[in-house]
């Protein structure tokens, strides 16, 4: 007997491509974030879990012969605590803001989906993609109408990209007696083209966050400045 059965590669060839479409479809939408993992990442964990689902499953039948015990769950139980790893690496800290938790997640997500392909499981894992749009474009719509509890010392600044408009922010917090803290930044582009940057910051001590925000938008190069009292729907 043969240990190679071709009647069984159309069965593993259309699982291990759903796979790969269902998570590069998930890439997509973290690319189109500015995530650090995108369609490939997300393509290729899929169709690896997908991979070693259908090694775990189909790879070692021959061994029945020789009366040997298989468990398919153990090789699809290691693919849960490596995609771990890859998931940690993406996950950073800068000060006291934690970034990367959604992307690690949806990695996470991949090989979930990729394992279920593997399984035959194709309903599972179209839902399991359905859902993670449902997640990744409702959810910091929620986050923005629930009340956020804690001070309303955190304001967004925008600011002409380039030109030095940063360091005058910070310094003229400074001489206001206020500690500093840059909680996140994103580029993009402004009403007239020119690249702006978007940046979260905490103001503590000083004068009132108003009397700040006011002395911070009469700055050169500073576009807007406004109250930040919700979620960052770009992310974790």
């Amino acid at each position: 007997m043969g240990l190679f059965d071709w009647g069984q590669v159309p069965t593993q060839v259309l699982l291990a491509s759903i796979a790969f479409v269902l998570c590069a479809v998930i890439g997509m939408e973290r690319q189109f974030q500015h995530k650090s993992a995108g369609i490939r990442t997300h393509a290729l964990v899929g169709l690896g879990a997908c991979v070693f689902t259908l090694i775990s499953v189909e790879g070692f039948v021959y061994l029945a012969e020789y009366q040997v015990t298989r468990d398919p769950s153990r090789i699809a139980a290691q693919i849960v605590s490596g995609i771990g790893f890859l998931g940690a690496g993406l996950i950073f800290v800068n000060r006291d803001v934690v970034r990367g938790l959604t992307t690690a997640a949806s990695i996470w997500l991949a090989a979930a989906i990729g394992m279920a392909c593997g399984s035959g499981l194709i309903p599972l894992a179209v839902l399991a993609t359905l859902l993670h749009f449902v997640a990744a474009l409702l959810g910091p719509r929620i986050a923005r109408l629930m009340p956020q509890a804690g001070d309303h010392s955190t304001v967004v600044v925008t600011y002409e990209d380039g030109k030095g408009v940063l360091r005058t922010i910070l310094e003229e917090a400074t001489a206001m007696g206020c500690r500093t803290t840059l909680l996140t930044t994103k580029q993009k582009k402004g009403e007239d083209g020119d690249r702006v940057i978007r940046a979260e910051m905490r103001f503590q001590g000083g004068p009132s966050t108003r009397d700040v925000m006011a002395q911070l938008m009469d700055l050169s190069g500073v576009v807007g400045v406004e109250q930040a009292n919700r979620a960052d729907p770009d992310e974790l």
